[in-house]
């Protein structure tokens, strides 16, 4: 590896972890303004009836989610409506993390009966109820992001979020 090399992937990592921060701040924001859509099937009604309030697509899975078909058929309907909606998107390969920043802390042990079935967070949408909220900085920074992403090739960029 030369120089060049290092020093760009090391730039690449920084802004990696800016991006992976920023996206935390928006959800945290998001989350206490309560305009946060959590589900594959959730995010489907919202996007079916209000589409122009979404700001942000968030799609969760791991490497196991990586086999599962119809859940890729999710994915990829939703990427086509809000690509045609001009909705940024955004991969995270990290549900766990992303249940943590959202308070939804998976269930650990087994499943006993009558206890509720974990949310399905592998896909999140951010809505923006007031115009003020396009004056956040994370949020700004996450949209040139992800259009800078689409300039380079890469429609749905990949996120992995920092661990705390």
């Amino acid at each position: 590896m030369t120089l060049e090399e290092f020093s760009a992937a090391e730039q690449k990592s920084e802004r990696m972890d800016k991006v992976g921060d920023a996206l935390e701040e928006v959800l945290s924001k998001a989350l206490s303004q309560r305009t946060i859509t959590v589900g594959v099937y959730e995010a489907a009604k919202l996007l079916n009836v209000d589409p122009d309030n979404v700001v942000l697509c968030l799609l969760a899975a791991d490497e196991d989610d990586d086999r599962d078909v119809a859940l890729q058929i999710h994915f990829t309907l939703i990427q086509a409506f809000c690509c045609e909606n001009d909705i940024d998107i955004l991969r995270v390969s990290n549900p766990g993390r992303l249940a943590e920043l959202l308070l939804l802390e998976p269930h650990a042990g087994p499943a006993s009966e009558g206890a509720e079935q974990p949310p399905d967070l592998h896909c999140v949408l951010v809505t923006n109820p007031h115009s003020s909220q396009w004056k956040d900085p994370a949020l700004s920074q996450l949209i040139c992001f992800c259009r800078e992403s689409r300039y380079m090739d890469q429609w749905v960029p990949v996120i992995n979020l920092p661990e705390r």
